[in-house]
């Protein structure tokens, strides 16, 4: 259906039967507020009513259309809305009339102008009067209140509206939209095309095209593009929008909506920044953990599977409680001397952290180079505590330690200890501690003296080396945690993982307080 523009008829005469009443009514309508009309009835030959017609309009009236009072002056109702014959309005129309009847109803409306579909919800009041109808409507769909939602919708997102009528040449922004340009109202808003020159200079071809086909073929854009303000900002803007199209598909209005999405690419920024940081931070610490691996297996490697030295298998257990880095103040040596013996030892650095791991790297390999060119044990002893005696760069200067020399040609086992905890022999399914020789821990005294012990290992023996992290508990005196280790250790001497089942026993989750290592040694 098509809105007809039909020139209104003209006036009846002033001073003529026929215009009095519309004269007072005019009068009346004019101080009225909302859309209120009055529709004189046009009679056929017998008397019937064939059609009303807009004698008098309100000044705020506005139709379906977008029609305002003074457009509406004079037209007839079935040529200007042609959907409107046979309808409920229509007969609520006729039998108001007839009837003498106020009528009331609501009535939804599909006009076509210039090719596009409109549908409207009214609210509708007709009453009689001096031989027509006064009518008023209202939309039922609480415009202005809508109005305002859609506002503060539009403020809170950022977001405006645009429509363009490409057949009537005009625009209308909604008022974020010149919020969003940092345009004055005064100046109107702009079209795609000049907007596109404001883009930057990398966005403007892009966008260019997309408007371009919009235009041309009502291809929708959804497009985000970058927009000098002429106070020098620079805003991300999306814009979106379709087109309506007429019969023959060409584009008669454009309907969309901007939005600025810089505080939103400002975010992205920013996470993509924090992203990188994390990489970066990930990529940090993951060569931080390769050099710490580097370092533990160049300062203490710890072996994944049992040595063989001069007839020995020795099982290692070595666990730092330093965070991240596998090295602590504890270490061990068990290596093959270069007369066939093999030598063991066992060592404990006062304290924690890096500090301690230099001072346990400082003895141990200083240890190792002694007892390879052939240093007696207690000659090794003394001279590591005169190290720590005189080395002032280091923070920690007192150890405990204990070495071992195994000669496999006579199954003898000498040792020495400086301050250190016994070892542990189980041989036969018993466990004991063996007699401790004299030794004072490394760094206390100028002139320590290190006694000799000796021990013939047999075929079946088992000999424990360990720190006292595998002992020690602030719960329990040094005697019975001892006291413990040899009850425990009897217990599972048949474990196939026996070192590992005895750590597990004696320490269990949360219980940790210090470094453990310790040696397993089977003859």
């Amino acid at each position: 259906m098509t809105d007809h523009e039909e020139r209104p008829p003209s006036a009846p005469a002033a001073g003529s039967a026929a215009d009095a009443p519309a004269a007072t009514i005019r009068r009346v309508l004019a101080g009225l507020p909302g859309s209120v009309v009055f529709l004189q009835p046009e009679l056929g030959p017998a008397g019937a009513v064939m059609d009303f017609s807009f004698a008098a309009v309100s000044p705020e009236a506005v139709d379906v259309g977008g029609r305002t009072g003074a457009e509406l002056l004079g037209r007839s109702v079935l040529r200007t809305y042609p959907g409107v014959a046979g309808t409920e309005l229509w007969r609520g129309y006729l039998g108001a009339l007839e009837s003498g009847a106020a009528w009331e109803g609501e009535l939804e409306y599909e006009e076509v102008a210039t090719g596009i579909p409109h549908l409207s919800r009214y609210r509708v009041h007709a009453t009689p009067f001096e031989g027509g109808l006064v009518v008023s409507w209202s939309r039922l769909d609480g415009r202005e209140r809508e109005q305002r939602r859609l506002g503060l919708m539009q403020r809170l997102g950022r977001m405006g509206w645009v429509d363009r009528d490409l057949v009537r040449g005009t625009i209308t922004w909604s008022d974020e939209v010149y919020s969003i340009f940092g345009r004055d109202r005064s100046r109107g808003p702009l079209t795609l095309e000049e907007l596109s020159g404001h883009a930057d200079s990398e966005d403007r071809p892009e966008l260019a095209d997309a408007i371009r086909r919009l235009l041309k073929n009502g291809e929708p854009v959804d497009h985000t593009f970058r927009v000098h303000l002429p106070q020098g900002e620079v805003r991300h803007v999306r814009v979106v929008t379709e087109a309506e199209t007429d019969a023959q598909g060409h584009p008669v209005q454009l309907h969309g909506f901007f939005q600025d999405l810089t505080a939103a690419k400002h975010a992205e920024q920013q996470l993509l920044e924090h992203e990188q940081n994390a990489q970066a931070q990930k990529a940090l610490l993951t060569a931080e953990r390769d050099l710490a691996a580097r370092l533990q297996d160049t300062l203490l490697p710890v072996p994944q599977r049992s040595l063989r030295l001069a007839g020995l298998t020795v099982d290692v257990v070595y666990q730092s409680l330093q965070e991240g880095l596998n090295l602590g103040g504890d270490w061990y040596s068990a290596i093959e001397l270069p007369d066939g013996s093999a030598l063991l030892v066992v060592g404990d650095v006062a304290g924690h952290g890096l500090d301690a791991v230099a001072t346990m790297a400082l003895l141990r390999f200083t240890a190792k180079g002694m007892a390879i060119t052939g240093t007696p044990l207690p000659g090794i002893l003394a001279r590591l505590n005169t190290l720590l005696l005189h080395n002032t760069e280091r923070a920690y200067r007192s150890a405990t330690m204990i070495m071992a020399r195994y000669d496999p040609t006579t199954s003898r086992l000498t040792w020495v200890r400086a301050g250190h905890l016994p070892p542990l022999l189980l041989r036969g399914g018993e466990a004991r501690l063996l007699p401790s020789p004299d030794g004072i821990l490394l760094g206390a005294v100028e002139e320590p003296s290190y006694e000799v012990a000796s021990l013939d290992l047999r075929p079946g023996d088992h000999l424990l080396l360990y720190t006292d992290g595998l002992v020690e508990n602030p719960s329990r005196p040094l005697g019975e945690a001892l006291g413990r280790l040899v009850t425990v250790a009897a217990a599972h001497a048949a474990a196939p993982h026996f070192l590992d089942t005895l750590v597990q026993a004696l320490v269990g989750p949360g219980e940790r307080r210090d470094d453990i290592c310790a040696l397993h040694i089977t003859c």
